[in-house]
């Protein structure tokens, strides 16, 4: 193969590589304007939605933790192929549910082909691009994440059906899995690059797991990833069950209220890019979190709907830099020997916080009231922000006393 045609193929995987991020987005923002029609149509309580997130977010889990020895054994191209069809079928099996528990059932297989998907494009790009194409690929999945709420705002409301919204993103899921069956040959083509000595770099360090749950800054990151992913998956979640239910906005403008709130954290993944090398990490982190707190305070306050629609929007927009803030952070919290076992953590704190905090600010609505959302990511976000002011100074600490070593050793 010519150096033109392998140029070519190349940029041919990096297009499937996005597309299959907005793909990964659009099964996400369903469930949030479709669980108030599945709940009424199966005459289930509130809270039932924390039984499909702890299914799905199980699958997830295994998938991603088995990432490792199913590329070796299928190869990038195949896990990408036999997870988008099984998160394709999941999606039309939603749709053909007759009782909540079988949706519930599906919820694991739809985990399963998301993590796959997750895992299998962040290591084929990690493995192969620069660190500026990956940060393009994770604002992808904003886009997907965007438009998923608007197609089930679409069925709900104009085809009066939940079930057709499923079936419109599994046939298109299902589509691209046979878009990377075709391109199977070119994704072997990549296979040398993945085995280069300096991606081989990335794993030097075989620390062990016991070693690195020794280090308390370890859990202080995993506690910052399960607090950040457990709000921004809330606001996604419940804004349209609380904005139609609780506040009477009319379905058609909660939905494309619970659009803008991934929208603009859409436009916020895209732009973080433009201005992270003129400010200050820490500083980013620090306005972007406070920012969110504002916003979440107008959505609590919402003296009129334009309100609450602002203040949706600002958290989409302000919480986008946060998630890879916190994850390229992570070298300035725990020693390099701990890092690839931190990330490992890090990315398993934020499955569990997108499920269980989620599911645990739906028992809270159902026991007392919708109204208590705004309240709970306000504490949310307080916690974060509290816990990441002590991360970074005591992180500026340790890192002026091993400064201080040197010297004292050679006195």
């Amino acid at each position: 193969m010519t150096e033109k045609n392998v140029q070519n193929s190349r940029k041919g995987l990096v297009i499937l590589a996005f597309i299959a991020f907005i793909a990964l987005g659009l099964p996400d923002g369903l469930l949030g304007v479709g669980w108030p029609s599945v709940r009424s149509e199966f005459g289930i309580p509130l809270d039932s939605l924390g039984m499909l997130l702890f299914t799905s977010t199980t699958g997830y889990l295994t998938a991603s933790f088995l990432n490792g020895k199913l590329i070796s054994r299928f190869g990038v191209g195949g896990v990408l192929a036999g997870s988008c069809a099984l998160t394709g079928a999941t999606l039309i099996g939603y749709s053909l549910s007759a009782n909540w528990w079988f949706m519930v059932a599906l919820g694991l297989f739809a985990g399963l082909g998301a993590g796959a998907i997750d895992a299998g494009l962040n290591t084929y790009v990690a493995a192969n691009f620069h660190h500026g194409l990956m940060q393009w690929l994770h604002a992808s999945y904003g886009i997907g994440i965007t438009f998923s709420p608007l197609i089930m705002t679409f069925a709900v409301n104009s085809l009066k059906s939940w079930r057709i919204g499923y079936d419109i993103v599994g046939i298109f899921q299902i589509v691209l899995a046979i878009c990377f069956f075709i391109s199977l040959p070119l994704w072997k083509t990549e296979k040398k690059a993945e085995d280069s000595s300096e991606n081989r770099k990335l794993t030097d360090y075989k620390t062990s797991y016991l070693e690195t749950f020794k280090q308390p800054r370890v859990w202080l990151g995993f506690l910052l990833f399960f607090i950040y992913t457990g709000a921004e998956v809330s606001l996604g979640a419940w804004a349209y069950t609380l904005l139609t239910e609780s506040r009477g906005i009319e379905p058609v403008v909660a939905g494309m209220l619970t659009g803008s709130y991934w929208a603009l954290f859409t436009i916020g993944r895209f732009s973080a890019g433009l201005y992270t090398r003129r400010i200050k990490l820490q500083t980013l982190m620090y306005i972007s979190i406070l920012a969110a707190m504002l916003g979440v305070i107008m959505l609590w306050w919402n003296p009129v709907k334009i309100i609450s629609l602002i203040g949706v929007g600002l958290v989409g927009l302000a919480i986008a830099p946060i998630f890879p803030g916190l994850m390229s952070g992570t070298s300035q919290r725990v020693q390099p020997k701990f890092a690839a076992n931190a990330i490992g953590m890090q990315m398993s704190a934020a499955g569990i916080g997108s499920a269980a905090i989620p599911a645990l600010i739906g028992i809270t609505a159902k026991n007392y009231s919708l109204e208590v959302i705004p309240p709970c990511l306000f504490t949310l976000f307080t916690i974060l922000l509290a816990v990441y002011a002590y991360t970074s100074v005591t992180g500026r600490q340790e890192q002026a006393e091993t400064q201080q070593s040197p010297a004292l050793d050679n006195a």
